[in-house]
C-alpha cells in the first residue's frame, strides 16, 4: 500500500533525513552570521512542523498509523531524538514547542501493551540525562522538563534517574534563583518521589540518610517556594503508607521533631500551617521513641497553649480543627513512663 503523500511531499524517511541534515547544518553555521543562522533555524523549524502533521495529522486529516510507524522507526534508526535534544538551543520558539510536541507523542505511542520509544529510551539513558541537564540552561529549561516528565512517567525510566547520582543534582535545580525553573524542577522532582510509590519508598529507605540530609538544606531554604513545597511534600511523603519505613525512621529522630516546632513559629502562616500536618505525625505516633518524648513532655505547657491559639481564624476548616484539638489532647495527656513500664 502506498503511503498518503502526494508527489511533492516528502515520505517520513525523506523528511528525518532532511531535518538530520538540517541541524547538522545549524550546529555549523557560525553564530555571528546573523542571516545564515536564521536560514538554518527556519529550515529545521520547516522540516518539524512537516514531521509534526505526520503524527498528528492536520485540521480535516487523522494521522495515518502507517506513516507514524514509518516515522518512529526512522526515529530510533537515525538516533534524531539525541540530536534534536543536543541542539535545542539552537532551535527557534516554535521549533522548540514542537519538538517536546514530537517526542511527548512518541514517548506516549503504544503498540498493545509495548511502549517503543520507551525501550528505545531504555537502551539510550544518555536521553534522560541531557534532559535533566536541560535544567542548567535557562533558553532550553522549561522544554526539558516537560520532555523529563513524559518519561518519569514510565517506572522503567524513573528508576534510571531517581537510583542515579545525578538524582542529586534536583537539590541544586530547585534552588534556583529563576522562579520558572526552579518550579519546574520541583515538578519532576516530586513527579520521581511520588508517581511510582513502591520503586520510591525502596529508594527512601535505602538512601534515607543521604536524601534527608539533602532534604533538610531545602527545608531551611531562603526561598520561601522552596521551603514552603519542600515542606508540602515531605508531609505528603511521611503520611503515605508505602512509606511506613521511613516515616518511622524520620519521626524517631528528635532534630527533626526541634525542626518542626521551629517552622511552626515561622513568619510564612502558609510554612506554619504546611509544619503542623508533619509535627502531627512526631504527636500522634505511638511509640515515641524517648529523645522525642522528652522534647515533648519538657514543652507539654507550651506546646499546650502554643496550639490552642494557633490559626484559630481556619474555624472553618473542621479536619484541622479536629487534628488540632486531638494534638492539644494527646500533647496534655503526656506522661514520663514509669519505672516499670521501661523495664
Amino acid at each position: 500500500m502506498p503511503f498518503p503523500f502526494g508527489k511533492s511531499q516528502k515520505n517520513p524517511a525523506e523528511m528525518v533525513k532532511s531535518l538530520k541534515e538540517n541541524v547538522a547544518h545549524l550546529e555549523k553555521v557560525d553564530a555571528a552570521d546573523k542571516k545564515k543562522l536564521e536560514k538554518a533555524a527556519e529550515d529545521v523549524s520547516k522540516n518539524l512542523a512537516s514531521l509534526k502533521e505526520v503524527l498528528s495529522g492536520t485540521g480535516d486529516k487523522e494521522p495515518q498509523t502507517e506513516a507514524v510507524a514509518q516515522l518512529a522507526q526512522e526515529l530510533y534508526n537515525t538516533n534524531l531524538l539525541i540530536t534534536l535534544i543536543a541542539n535545542l538551543q539552537r532551535v527557534d520558539f516554535e521549533g522548540k514547542k514542537d519538538v517536546v510536541h514530537l517526542f511527548s507523542n512518541m514517548v506516549r505511542r503504544q503498540i498493545g501493551s509495548r511502549t517503543p520509544t520507551v525501550e528505545y529510551i531504555s537502551s539510550h539513558p544518555e536521553i534522560l540525562f541531557m534532559l535533566l541537564k536541560g535544567y542548567e540552561n535557562a533558553e532550553v529549561a522549561l522544554n526539558c522538563g516537560i520532555m523529563l516528565r513524559e518519561c518519569l512517567r514510565h517506572e522503567p525510566l524513573a528508576r534510571t534517574i531517581l537510583f542515579s547520582e545525578e538524582f542529586y543534582c534536583f537539590f541544586n535545580y530547585v534552588e534556583l534563583s529563576t522562579f520558572d525553573i526552579a518550579s519546574d524542577a520541583f515538578a519532576s522532582f516530586k513527579d520521581l518521589l511520588t508517581k511510582h510509590k513502591m520503586m520510591s519508598a525502596d529508594f527512601l529507605e535505602n538512601n534515607y540518610d543521604r536524601v534527608f540530609t539533602e532534604y533538610e538544606k531545602l527545608l531551611q531554604s531562603d526561598n520561601y517556594v522552596t521551603k514552603r513545597q519542600s515542606l508540602k511534600l515531605l508531609g505528603e511523603l511521611l503520611l503515605d503508607r508505602h512509606n511506613f519505613t521511613v516515616m518511622t525512621k524520620y519521626i524517631s529522630r528528635a532534630e527533626n521533631l526541634k525542626l518542626m516546632m521551629n517552622l511552626l513559629r515561622d513568619d510564612s502562616r502558609s510554612i506554619e500551617f504546611e509544619a503542623f500536618h508533619v509535627f502531627k505525625v512526631f504527636v500522634a505516633n505511638p511509640n515515641k521513641t524517648q529523645p522525642v518524648l522528652d522534647i515533648l513532655l519538657k514543652n507539654q505547657a507550651k506546646l499546650v497553649d502554643f496550639l490552642s491559639h494557633f490559626q484559630t481564624d481556619r474555624s472553618e476548616d473542621e479536619q484541622f480543627c479536629d487534628e488540632k484539638n486531638y494534638l492539644i489532647k494527646q500533647i496534655r495527656d503526656l506522661k514520663r513512663p514509669t519505672a516499670a513500664e521501661e523495664s
